[in-house]
């Protein structure tokens, strides 16, 4: 049987040696769950947020088969962990991510200066009661918010930028998760606005947004454009890591 883990402090070592912000978000109990077969003294563990989960500790067949419903996104911890999901999952995309470096030190003046080349035709403005709203009605925005419990839960430890147009989100960027320390930045722009410089903008007001409170806004990229736009920013490559994406229904809307 797979349960969910309250007492998280007993998998704690399990993810010591991950770098990864949303295995905090789990940890710290801020948002996401941890799912165990030993309530007692787990050997192995299953971090779920959003639609990311992480696989920690000795592998074991009934916790990968033990899969939420829908769309997902698999990350291994080693080896033994992707055979099993091959195993379970024959069906399952293999993927790249790009890890980026946690330690960034932002150039506040550059980003600055980005913001100032928002055309005039467009409005920067905080996510809100309204716009989170919004942001639920397009799959190409609904990820700035959709991982969060509920609109409450966004308003109170969620960050958001977005760009409108007309009234319309077109860009932005927002806290995929929250954990203590900061937030995972999500970021997308509608098909027919790319390419206008948005998604620059609207992460350096959030990043900026971030350094005025104190939180860290760490970034995970999917695809190697996501990894020049945090270069951009001023973020660091580190790593490539294996991922698997596994769904039971139609694939959603490709984003950073």
């Amino acid at each position: 049987m797979v349960y969910e883990l309250k007492d998280t402090s007993k998998v704690k070592e399990l993810f010591a040696d991950w770098q990864e912000t949303l295995i905090y978000s789990c940890l710290q109990n801020v948002m996401g769950k941890i799912y165990v077969t030993d309530t007692e003294k787990p050997e192995s563990a299953f971090a779920f947020v959003g639609c990311f989960g992480f696989f920690a500790g000795r592998p074991d067949r009934e916790m990968v088969s033990h899969k939420p419903d829908g769309f997902v996104i698999l990350v291994p911890q080693n080896g033994a962990w992707s055979a099993l999901i091959e195993e379970c999952y024959p069906s399952a995309k293999k993927v790249v991510r790009f890890a980026i470096k946690k330690d960034t030190f932002f150039d506040v003046e550059m980003l600055q200066k980005e913001i100032s080349k928002l055309p005039p035709e467009y409005e920067l403005r905080q996510i809100d009661a309204a716009l989170y709203d919004q942001c639920l009605k397009n799959p190409e925005t609904a990820d700035f918010v959709s991982a969060f419990e509920s609109k409450e839960q966004y308003l109170k430890i969620g960050r958001g930028i977005v760009i409108l147009k007309d009234g319309k989100i077109v860009s932005g960027a927002s806290s995929y998760t929250r954990y203590n320390e900061g937030i995972e930045i999500e970021v997308d722009t509608l098909t027919s606005e790319r390419r206008k410089h948005l998604a620059t903008i609207a992460c350096s007001a959030l990043i900026l947004k971030c350094l005025e409170e104190g939180l860290y806004p760490s970034w995970d990229a999917q695809n190697i454009h996501s990894v020049r736009l945090a270069e951009k920013l001023g973020y660091e490559f580190d790593h490539e890591y294996t991922a698997y994406e596994v769904t039971t229904e139609a694939r959603p809307h490709e984003r950073f």
